[in-house]
């Protein structure tokens, strides 16, 4: 367990990560309120074939939340900083839920540093997510932000909950600019709409579509599945 120093310019704080195994790097991204154990599954799996690297974004797990803005931009620069330091150029890169959101915006900022991609219930803006699923975030965003104020835990849950209300506003045409080889996965009865995740698919040059049985989070319920798919993706 290690963790690494930023410089202020870029970032303002240190990302904590676990690494395991040797070879081609593999970024492993967590979702919104989540750390790195979401992905034990994927670590212990790619490890004998992989540098496996799960990284605390900030202001989750371990990483601490920094003082500049709280957003899938800032994060895709914190990750550009973290490659920095670690001395890796390019890397394969999994990003589950706001993870695969900060993927995006990395590879279509940095598409020099992805080798693949692999974007797994991702979405381009917040109405890819189905309504019985949003209307509630967006709830809990307006009354957190009413106690922002008053509340330390109201200001961070407010925080967290607006990177689903207003993150990370892409066009599907700008997925057209990412030439590296991409996998789009989703569950089956994923909090995504289907509809969406197909045109994210669609809309990458080299975009590969799977769905897997499941929910939103098959990479931890349906492990098996969802490592045997990203492990053709990788090695095909």
């Amino acid at each position: 367990m290690k963790t690494i120093s930023e410089k202020r310019t870029k970032t303002d704080i240190e990302l904590y990560y676990v690494e395991s195994g040797s070879g081609n790097p593999l970024i492993l991204l967590h979702g919104n309120g989540e750390n790195h154990e979401y992905f034990i599954h994927q670590i212990e799996y790619f490890k004998d074939r992989y540098r496996v690297i799960a990284v605390d974004t900030r202001g989750h797990g371990q990483s601490p939340r920094g003082e500049v803005p709280f957003n899938i931009r800032q994060f895709a620069e914190d990750l550009r900083a973290f490659m920095d330091k670690l001395g890796i150029e390019k890397s394969n890169i999994l990003g589950f839920s706001d993870g695969g959101n900060i993927a995006l915006i990395f590879a279509l900022k940095y598409p020099e540093r992805v080798e693949k991609l692999i974007l797994n219930g991702a979405n381009l803006k917040p109405s890819g997510v189905k309504a019985f699923i949003q209307i509630p975030i967006v709830a809990g965003y307006k009354i957190a932000s009413l106690f922002a104020k008053k509340s330390e835990e109201a200001k961070k849950n407010a925080e967290m909950l607006g990177l689903m209300v207003h993150d990370p506003n892409i066009e599907p045409e700008e997925l057209s600019k990412l030439t590296m080889e991409t996998l789009v996965v989703a569950g089956t009865n994923d909090m995504i709409r289907e509809k969406h995740t197909k045109l994210i698919a669609a809309s990458l040059p080299k975009g590969r579509l799977q769905l897997i049985p499941g929910d939103h989070f098959v990479a931890n319920k349906n492990p098996e599945e969802f490592n045997r798919a990203v492990e053709a993706f990788l090695e095909g």
